[in-house]
Formats: structure tokens, C-alpha cells, sequence
């Protein structure tokens, strides 16, 4: 099983509509791949579900968190650690939790992560790049 964390627009693209990051929400319920997370992730992910351009009660939130992402993930408390200067401070999270959780892999679609490619011991790779990582994978 592949661990890896994933920005919040990836995991939102994957929940809520389809093209490539969907193919990931098929991957975490079949056990190829787990989800890595720290309490600020899921706080974001709760908040951005919760924009009005989606359209989501809070009920049909609650269902989604409860549902297809809580069964699928690895909860780590992050032990702050030295992080590189980013561009979008609110990015930092990401590479904090990956790195306190011993991943290898950070997912976005966000430019400026992406722009980063490897931090520390944590690869940034794109939903496309990751998708063949697990095809590659038995």
C-alpha cells in the first residue's frame, strides 16, 4: 500500500467530480493507497466542502467525511518541523504532515507546490504522475 498526502484540491476533485482524481477515491477503498492526514487537513477539507459553489448541506458534508474519507485514512499529529519558506503559507501543512508521517508522496494540483518537486524526503508530484506510480504498483 502506497501512503501518500493529499492537497485539498485534489482530494475535493476526487470526491466531487470525475476525471483523473477520482480514479484515487477507487484506489484508498480498495487498500492500494492510504491517506495521509493531520488535524488541519481535515479542517481544511471540512471548510473548502463547505463553499457555496458546491452546494453540499452540512449533512451530505458530514456523509462524505464519514464516509469516504475516515475509513480510508492514517491520522498523524505533526511535530513541527523545519519548513522551507513557501509561497502560500497555508501549504505548509502538506510537506509538515507528510514529512512527520515518513511519506513519500505529497499530491497537488497547486502550482506552487508542484513548483517545489521534492522537499525534504517528500516527492510533490501532480494527480496524473501519482495515478501511474499506482498502475505501476502490483
Amino acid at each position: 500500500m502506497i501512503r501518500a498526502v493529499l492537497d485539498t484540491n485534489v482530494v475535493i476533485s476526487a470526491l466531487l467530480f470525475s476525471g483523473p482524481p477520482s480514479q484515487l477515491v477507487s484506489a484508498w477503498q480498495s487498500s492500494r493507497l492510504r491517506l495521509v492526514v493531520s488535524a488541519p487537513i481535515l479542517d481544511e477539507y471540512i471548510r473548502v466542502l463547505a463553499y457555496p459553489k458546491f452546494d453540499l448541506t452540512p449533512a451530505e458534508i458530514r456523509s462524505v467525511i464519514e464516509e469516504e474519507l475516515l475509513p480510508f485514512i492514517e491520522s498523524v499529529k505533526v511535530i513541527e518541523t523545519m519548513v522551507p519558506e513557501v509561497r502560500d503559507p497555508d501549504d505548509a501543512k502538506f510537506i509538515t504532515c507528510a514529512a512527520t508521517a515518513g511519506v513519500r508522496w505529497l499530491v497537488s494540483g497547486d502550482d506552487d507546490l508542484l513548483s517545489l518537486h521534492h522537499i525534504q524526503s517528500v516527492e510533490v508530484v501532480s494527480v496524473t504522475a501519482f495515478l501511474q506510480l499506482l498502475k505501476a504498483k502490483p
